[in-house]
């Protein structure tokens, strides 16, 4: 059986549960990653010379890891959640990407201080700046999401949608003052009532 590798509460694995559960694969999940069970060990750099979660395993012993390489190469060895071709298949690997290079990197201070509470993440203007610079590019997310298109790359559901939903629910779930984003909330109620969405993006987990 497909075997995924990583705990829960990371974000990057929840991306690939995510996307098989939308595919309707069947897999199976081994808690890996501190706190749970330490990936810089033999056994897992064997999988991984990175020692970071998630790693996809298939049945036939094939493993890859990249959380935004494992949802390509499941949407094309399964022949869903990326559009075919044209422009919408560019837009959805363009906002794929943008998740993970620009989206993300801005909120690493604020997440260690407010939601993990990590020693020495306790600047409070160093968490300022990191709010702000989430929040600019929030509002890139915003002004893309008013356009009117109801997922990201057009008519329909997309991987982008599932990486973008899945920290947009970070932003939501993190403890400090949110600047109004219409677009984003409405966005973000309609990847939240798809089944999966529910699953991977519950109140308390961010």
């Amino acid at each position: 059986m497909l075997r995924v590798l990583g705990r829960v509460t990371s974000i990057n694995v929840r991306k690939v549960l995510w996307t098989l559960d939308e595919l309707g694969e069947t897999y199976e999940r081994e808690d890996w990653g501190l706190p749970l069970r330490d990936p810089k060990v033999p056994q897992f750099l064997t999988l991984n010379p990175n020692g970071t979660v998630p790693v996809l395993i298939e049945a036939d012993g094939f493993a890859m890891w990249e959380s935004n390489a494992v949802m390509v190469y499941l949407a094309q060895t399964r022949g869903r959640l990326l559009p075919g071709g044209g422009h919408e298949l560019g837009l959805a690997l363009q906002w794929l990407g943008w998740q993970s290079s620009e989206l993300n990197p801005p909120w690493m201070y604020a997440i260690h201080a407010l939601v993990r509470k990590t020693p020495g993440y306790d600047d409070p203007e160093k968490i300022a700046e990191s709010i702000a610079r989430w929040s600019a590019k929030m509002r890139i997310l915003e002004a893309e999401l008013a356009k009117g298109r109801p997922f990201i790359a057009g008519a329909d559901f997309s991987l982008a949608d599932i990486a973008l939903g899945l920290s947009i629910h970070r932003w939501f779930q993190t403890p400090f003052e949110h600047i109004a984003l219409p677009a984003v909330s409405a966005y973000y109620a309609l990847l939240r009532s798809r089944p999966a969405g529910r699953a991977f993006m519950p109140e308390g987990m961010s």
